[in-house]
């Protein structure tokens, strides 16, 4: 999603994929979270502050005083469910200009898009 449909949450994309991220696989470490978005360490931790600062997650220590535990904040768990659907809006707008062979065909070339993203973490991590 663009930046533009976020704006009304204060949000920007690279602050809700953390989120997202948060929703679908529940607490995790700074460390998981630029792992797994594939994005450098001091740009997920800049991102983390200002969303602990606005009031999206908590964060906390974790085993050891260097590893902190990311977790979205009570705030985040009843506001992302209205994000959702914005964000559900927003896609359903975009593709209503298009035949249904059209969006097969959209549908097809973003999966085919994911596939090759994956790929290419694969072989950057192996």
């Amino acid at each position: 999603m663009n930046n533009s449909g976020l704006k009304e949450f204060k949000l920007y994309s690279s602050q809700w994929s953390i989120l997202f991220c948060l929703k679908q696989f529940g607490s995790m470490t700074q460390k998981e979270i630029w792992q797994y978005l594939n994005v450098e360490a001091p740009t997920v931790t800049r991102t983390i502050v200002r969303l602990e600062e606005s009031g999206w997650i908590l964060r906390r220590e974790g085993k050891d005083k260097r590893e902190r535990i990311v977790q979205l904040s009570l705030f985040a768990e009843q506001k992302i469910p209205e994000i959702e659907n914005r964000i559900l809006q927003t896609e359903e707008r975009l593709v209503s200009h298009l035949s249904d062979k059209e969006q097969n065909q959209l549908l097809a070339l973003l999966k085919k898009i994911g596939r090759m993203s994956s790929e290419e973490k694969d072989i950057g991590n192996g």
